[in-house]
This record gives structure tokens, sequence and C-alpha cells, in this order.
């Protein structure tokens, strides 16, 4: 991981003191802009400067697009992202890069080297779904401009609950990560929670500065109160059940999204290290049996 430069700090220190959320809204409005000579220069760029690979994408024709956010949010070909076919294999939630991936140790979980943040803080002060966590294993996958932008199941599972938690928009660039303290417990973020056939599994997904929104595919954009979490139950009939690898959200521009599961349940392979990319879909990891009362 490359340490911070000059640029990084300014940037991170320029964070503190701008409006974030006012400059998410514009971004929000600008993304959704339809004027051709407009939206065209924005997603020309983004695709040379990132090297963004269309030939994978649903519709390979950048132009046409009626908005950037609908080129950001494409869809893909539907065999470009295999899904892995063992039944006890844990699929990638996203394109990216693997930020951390570990157990949770004393209720917190790395961030980056030598900093850690606070599953409690992480799961809004709930203290009954921190419980749940406790001791567990998470992956946080970073999703860059180039990356495929949505957000599938890593296994199949039965909707439980949502949660909003309004927060800060850092960036969470690999940079950032290093600078804000308990940053991903800090932004504003939409925590997922599904029970699995590994038990509870939450998939958090992280806002960030420029992030105009983050919908899901039962709920469509989702937001709320900006002083407090606001929570949606889905307990009662009829049951909302997605399979592993289906389309679970996605963000409107880039972020990160993290994924939680309970103790002794879930063990990452070996090469999930920090800074290898991943595809969605790719076995990251094993769901390992429940362990038998004696």
């Amino acid at each position: 991981m490359t340490a911070p430069g000059f640029k990084d700090r300014l940037f991170t220190n320029l964070l503190k003191v701008l409006p974030q959320h006012a400059l998410s809204g514009l971004m929000y409005r600008a993304t959704r802009i339809t004027w051709k000579p407009f939206k065209n220069v924005l997603i020309k760029e983004v695709v040379s400067r990132y090297a963004v690979d269309m030939f994978e994408a649903e519709n390979p024709r950048p132009a046409s697009y009626s908005c950037f956010n609908d080129f950001f949010t494409r869809a893909l070909k539907a065999d470009a992202r295999p899904i892995a076919p063992e039944a006890d294999a844990v699929a990638s939630p996203a394109d990216g890069k693997i930020n951390q991936a570990g157990y949770i140790r004393d209720g917190h979980l790395l961030q980056a080297k030598g900093r850690t943040f606070s599953l409690l803080q992480l799961l809004a002060g709930r203290y009954d779904l921190t419980a749940e966590f406790a001791e567990g294993s998470y992956a946080t996958v970073y999703l860059s401009p180039r990356d495929y932008h949505r957000v599938h199941m890593p296994l199949s599972g039965r909707l439980r609950e949502m949660i909003f938690v309004p927060g800060t928009l850092f960036s969470v660039s690999e940079a950032t990560t290093q600078l804000v303290p308990g940053l991903f417990a800090r932004n504003e973020r939409l925590i997922c929670l599904f029970d699995t056939v590994a038990g509870p599994m939450a998939l958090i997904l992280v806002g960030a500065i420029f992030v105009g929104s983050m919908e899901t595919v039962w709920a469509g954009e989702v937001r709320g109160p900006s002083d407090e979490p606001t929570t949606w139950l889905y307990g009662d009939a009829p049951s909302i059940t997605l399979k592993k690898g289906q389309e679970m959200g996605r963000f409107n521009m880039g972020s990160t999204v993290i994924a939680l599961f309970a103790k002794g349940r879930v063990t990452w392979d070996p090469a999930l290290v920090p800074g290898v990319r991943v595809r969605m879909g790719q076995r990251i990891g094993k769901v390992k049996p429940p362990r038998k009362e004696r």
C-alpha cells in the first residue's frame, strides 16, 4: 500500500472543511444531465482515463447512454461474470480491489496498516448486531471509477433488515483510508442484513464524496434523515430472497462495500490480500459448516 503523498493530505484536509453533502448533491444532478455534448464528454473522459472495458457491457456504445449515471451503473453481458459454482463458495460482491480481508478482533476491523475501526460504530451503535458478528470475518472491496458498480450477493440469502446511517462523505481512496480515523464507520452507509447458510450476513454499502446515492433492487434509491439512522424491517411475508450472484444494489458513483459474516462461518482464500483485484462472482472464500453441539 503506497503511503499518502502531499496531494493526498491536502485533498483530505480540504474535505474536512468543504460542504461534502452539497458537493455530492451537485454531482448527483450533473451525472443525470441528458444534454448530449455534456454527458458524452464526461463518459468519453472516464472511458479513456480509466481504460474502461466497454466490450463486456450489455450496451457497449458509450454515446448511447442517456446520462453519465446510466453509463456508470451499466449492466454487463450475462456471461461477463461467472458466479463461483461450488455450493460452499463465497462469491465476491463486486469488482474492485481488496482493501482488507480478515477476522474481527476485540470488536475492531482493520482499515489500513496500523489503523482500525469499531464494529459497533460501523453497525450504527447496534449492540445486538455487534454481538452477531463479534469475532467474525470481513472483506472490504474498494470500487474505482473503472469498475462495474453494481453489488451482488456473496451467498443466497433472505433479507431481514436494512439500515440507512447518515454520516460524513470522505473519499474512500487507498490514501484516505490511511489518513482518516474510523473512515468506514463515519461515512454515510447502507447496512443490509441477510440470513444465509453461513448464518447472518451483512452487506454494507459505504458512501463517499461524489457518491450521489445508493440503491437496492427491492427499495430503489435509499435515503433517510440526516440526524439519525433509519431502519426498515423485512420479517413479514412475502419475503425477499436473493440468490448467490444476484444483484442486490448499486452505487451511483463509486465507493466501497464491506461483507460481514458470523464467527467461524467463513474462511477467506489465502490469495485474498490487500491490493489484489477481484471480480464480482469469483470465489473469495468458503463457508464452514456450523459446529455440532456435543
